[in-house]
C-alpha cells in the first residue's frame, strides 16, 4: 500500500456536541504529525477508549481524531534515529486519542520519542492483549515494590479484578509469588480469577459502601482501578506501612476518605499515570511484562475482534458486561 492510498480508520467526531464514532476512509496526510509511521497490526479497547468512543467521558481535546490509546505494529517509515523500517514497536498513551490520532487505523503517525520496541518474548497480539491496561498494572507493581512490597508482606487486594488492569494485575502478582485477593462484582467469574492466580475472590459489595475512616487491617497493599468509596475503604483496611496504587475511577472520581490511614498507619497512596510516564519507565515496564507474565494466560484474558466491532465493545465495557481484554485486529 502506498502511503497516499486510503485506508480504514475509526474516527471520533463532535457534531454540535453530539459525540459519535464511525469507521471511515483516511489518508496519511490527514493524520497528526509525527516522525515515525507505523503499520498497525493491533490495538485494544480500554476503559478510556470506551469513554472516548461513546462520548461518555471528556477524553478528546480536539475533533475529529482517530480513536485508540495504544497500538502495536511495524515501522514503515522513520525520520527518528532510533527506528528503522521493519522494526516491531508499540505505543501507549502519549496523547493518542486525546490530542493525537490514535491506534484504530491501518496506519499511525507518531513521535519517535513515544515509541517502545517490542521486547523479546512478546509479539504484536500479545502486546495488545496486555495493552495500556496491563502496562498500567505493571507500573503499579513497580511503584509498590519501590515502597518495599514483597510476597512475604501479606495479601494484596486487586479491585475491579475482572477488568483489563485487574486481570493482568492478578496474573502478574500471582506469578511473582504474592497472595492475591480479587474483588469483583461478577460472581460468575470466580473461576476465571482463580485461573489467573487469585487465592481468594470477594464480592465488590464488601468495599463499595460507606465505611469507617479506619478499619480492621486486611491488606499489605492494593491495586485499585475503581476509586470513590472502594478506594476509601481499601485505604482504611491497609496495614501499617502499606501502599495503595490508584489507577482508575470506575466507581467514581471522588475520594470520601480522611487523613487517618496516612497519619496513623503510614499508608502510602500512589497515583499511577500511564499516559505520560517517562520512556525509560515505559521500557522497563514492558520488559518486565515480557519476562514475568505467563504468556499462556493472555489467551485466557483476551478476546479478538475486528475494527468494525470496537464501538459495540466500548458500550459493553462501560456497561460492565466485559471481562479481561479486548484486542482489536486492525
Amino acid at each position: 500500500m502506498r502511503f497516499m492510498d486510503r485506508f480504514r480508520a475509526l474516527r471520533i467526531f463532535n457534531d454540535d456536541g453530539r459525540i459519535h464514532s464511525a469507521v471511515v476512509d483516511a489518508t496519511l496526510d490527514e493524520l497528526s504529525a509525527g516522525d515515525v509511521v507505523i503499520r498497525a497490526a493491533y490495538s485494544s479497547v480500554n476503559y478510556k477508549d470506551a469513554l472516548a468512543a461513546t462520548g461518555a467521558g471528556k477524553i478528546l481535546r480536539k475533533y475529529p481524531l482517530v480513536g485508540g490509546i495504544d497500538l502495536a505494529g511495524e515501522v514503515v517509515s522513520s525520520q527518528h534515529p532510533e527506528f528503522k523500517p521493519g522494526q516491531k514497536v508499540l505505543v501507549n498513551g502519549c496523547g493518542l486519542s486525546e490530542t493525537h490520532d490514535g491506534g484504530y487505523a491501518e496506519y499511525a503517525r507518531v513521535q519517535g520519542d513515544w515509541v517502545v520496541p517490542i521486547p523479546a518474548g512478546l509479539d504484536e497480539f500479545q502486546c495488545m492483549a496486555i495493552g495500556t491496561a496491563g502496562y498500567t498494572a505493571a507500573l503499579a507493581i513497580h511503584r509498590m515494590e519501590q515502597n518495599g512490597q514483597r510476597p512475604e508482606g501479606g495479601d494484596i487486594v486487586v479491585t475491579g479484578a475482572t477488568g483489563g488492569v485487574g486481570s493482568v494485575a492478578v496474573a502478574l502478582l500471582a506469578r511473582l509469588g504474592h497472595r492475591v485477593v480479587a474483588s469483583s462484582g461478577k460472581a460468575d467469574q470466580a473461576a476465571y480469577l482463580q485461573q489467573l492466580g487469585a487465592a481468594e475472590v470477594i464480592d465488590r459489595a464488601e468495599l463499595a459502601a460507606p465505611g469507617k475512616p479506619l478499619q480492621k487491617e486486611r491488606w499489605s497493599a492494593a491495586i485499585d482501578a475503581v476509586g470513590s468509596q472502594t478506594l476509601a475503604n481499601v485505604l482504611a483496611q491497609t496495614r501499617y506501612g502499606g501502599i495503595v496504587a490508584a489507577c482508575g475511577l470506575a466507581q467514581g472520581h471522588d475520594l470520601p476518605s480522611t487523613v487517618m490511614p496516612f497519619i496513623l498507619r503510614g499508608v502510602t497512596l500512589a497515583g499511577i499515570d500511564s499516559v505520560m510516564a517517562p520512556l525509560a519507565l515505559r521500557e522497563q515496564a514492558w520488559r518486565r511484562l515480557a519476562s514475568d507474565l505467563d504468556p499462556k494466560l493472555l489467551d485466557v484474558v483476551a478476546a479478538e475482534i475486528g475494527l468494525d466491532g470496537a464501538i459495540a465493545k466500548a458500550g459493553e465495557l462501560l456497561g460492565g458486561r466485559l471481562r479481561g481484554r479486548v484486542v482489536v485486529a486492525i
